[in-house]
């Protein structure tokens, strides 16, 4: 049969994150909505879980003549929920969804996807539950939507889960609306995550590890069960990155249909100009002021402000390396410039130190460490902090003596942190350089915001983003190019971090121009991983689901 060329009319998106901003996927739809919407006017629906019932929501205001009569009648059919807009660039409709009804057809509900899909929920234990009974709703909210309005066949509806969380849903439309074509996204294999997370070699050892085996291994049976049904029952499964459809080809048995390159919008990124400066300038001004309060130091303005952040992950996110790496360059006599780094990432914060409150909000300057000059924030785990420990066990204690001074700020950065009170993207636009020595991570959208502010980044080939960075010069990126990529494996950690140290050595050395150029660099590639350059691969997974839903109906 000859595939023609199909696109769709109605796209439905199901996401744990829609206005839920918990993680990288929220910036996947948040920043690609926009240009959906332009596209599809209010004809795109983004589903997620009404969390906020008894409590406002920041990211969706609720619109109760929007959609007035279909939800009526969803709420006959026993739905509950919200329909509004997502507070968000280009305003989609929301609809949130309250699950909890749902459990108590939970072992009903289960039932039916082993008798049909063969996924097995006997293991199911912690978030399982709740996202399934989730995503099941959510696959019932786009049956009543379709049938209430009339759609057919011919209207090319396409429902687009993320993630194992909405995996339920999917197979659900697929058998109640069949006329639906279906996606799966997996955004990073859950089986995939935890062999990395239990510190067990990914990479090595990918093509000959089994994931059904692995899952049994790691108590992962049920999430790696729908996860794995799921890919092979929908009309197109895809993932992120090339690194994760390898992941996908040797965990989940099954080659992806296609790579859904991540973007962003650079919509929240200040002019070049006198609004750029400006906000840099203030950026590093107040990061300077904390650190010369917190270390009694006088820090200048040519200080090198280097950040990592992101989620606590310390091995997978790379945190592990980068103090490994700043204590090679602290013990490095050429290094001649002072460097100050930041370890921005959110741990179990207790609040803000009083004391360096009270140093900030004095006018002297103080010429001696506020107690432990290393962090920002006091811990509920103090004693049991993977960072700190590591920085014990390395003797790392930013001594005045010493050019490299490491600031651990275990808060998100939202404005009201009591020590910065600024957005992190508010302070990120003031730093030299950021590093992401990531050992899994399917795309990285920190390093893509680190560029987008025209800042200068280091990852490494085991992240998506910096795979996709080598594409685009043919060989390994340098900071000539704006991000320099490192290699790394399983098992070259210390010449991982010793690349990493040489690298932040390197730039401390760089002149001016340099660094002027490193930075519009920078800014060049940010150009390049807009959403007007990779809706088209959205465009491509929608054909192929369209496509494969009329082989399936047989049209």
């Amino acid at each position: 049969m000859k595939e023609t060329k199909l696109a769709p009319k109605y796209i439905f998106e199901s996401s744990w994150e829609v206005c839920n901003k918990v993680g990288g996927i929220y910036t996947v739809l948040s920043t690609r909505a926009k240009t959906l919407q332009d596209q599809l006017h209010d004809k795109v629906v983004f589903i997620g879980p009404d969390f906020w019932i008894d409590k406002e929501n920041p990211l969706f205001k609720e619109n109760k003549q929007l959609l007035a009569k279909w939800r009526k009648a969803a709420k006959a059919d026993g739905l509950n929920i919200r329909v509004g807009r997502w507070q968000i660039p280009g305003e989609p409709i929301a609809v949130l969804l309250d699950f909890t009804p749902f459990f108590e057809k939970k072992n009903e509900i289960y039932t039916w996807a082993w008798e049909h899909y063969q996924v097995d929920s006997l293991h199911a234990y912690g978030d399982y539950d709740e996202a399934s009974m989730f995503s099941y709703g959510a696959g019932k909210v786009v049956e009543s939507y379709y049938k209430f309005f009339g759609l057919t066949v011919n209207d090319n509806v396409i429902y687009q889960a993320h993630e194992w969380m909405t995996c339920l849903g999917a197979l659900y439309v697929q058998q109640a609306v069949p006329e639906v074509a279906t996606i799966f996204t997996t955004h990073a294999t859950s089986i995939g995550r935890s062999i990395a997370g239990n510190n067990k070699p990914l990479y090595d050892y990918l093509t000959a590890y089994n994931g059904d085996q692995m899952a049994a291994e790691l108590n992962m049976q049920s999430k790696h069960s729908i996860e794995k049904q799921t890919a092979f029952h929908v009309d197109c499964f895809t993932t992120v990155s090339d690194i994760t459809a390898r992941e996908c080809k040797s965990l989940l048995e099954k080659k992806v249909d296609a790579v859904l390159t991540n973007g962003f919008e650079n919509d929240f990124v200040p002019a070049q100009g006198k609004a750029f400066n400006d906000a840099r300038r203030k950026a590093r001004k107040v990061m300077l002021k904390v650190a010369n309060n917190l270390l009694g130091t006088n820090l200048k303005d040519d200080t090198i402000i280097i950040s990592t952040g992101g989620r606590y992950e310390f091995k997978n996110k790379g945190i592990d390396m980068f103090v490994d790496a700043l204590n090679r360059l602290r013990l490095d006599e050429t290094l001649k410039k002072d460097v100050l780094a930041f370890i921005n990432v959110p741990a179990w914060v207790k609040g803000p130190r009083v004391d360096l409150q009270k140093r900030l909000e004095g006018k002297q300057k103080h010429l001696i460490p506020c107690g432990d000059s290393r962090i920002t924030h006091d811990l509920h785990n103090q004693e049991q902090d993977m960072v700190l420990n590591q920085m014990n066990w390395l003797d790392m204690h930013n001594r005045e003596s010493e050019h490299v001074k490491v600031i651990f700020v275990p808060c998100y950065l939202n404005g009201k942190d009591g020590i910065f009170n600024m957005h992190y993207y508010d302070l990120l636009i003031g730093n030299d350089l950021c590093v992401y020595p990531s050992y899994y991570e399917p795309w990285g959208y920190t390093p893509t915001e680190s560029v987008a502010f025209h800042v200068p980044c280091i990852t490494t080939d085991l992240a998506g983003f910096g795979l996709w960075v080598n594409t685009l010069k043919g060989s390994y990126s340098d900071l000539v190019d704006g991000v320099k990529v490192i290699h790394r494996t399983d098992g070259n950690f210390v010449e991982a971090a010793e690349s990493l140290k040489a690298a932040i050595l390197n730039f401390s050395k760089a002149d001016s121009t340099q660094v002027a150029q490193m930075r519009k660099n920078a800014g060049k590639i940010a150009e390049k991983a807009l959403w007007e350059h990779f809706i088209k691969n959205y465009y491509n997974a929608y054909n192929i689901a369209l496509n494969n839903r009329n082989k399936r109906l047989k049209l």
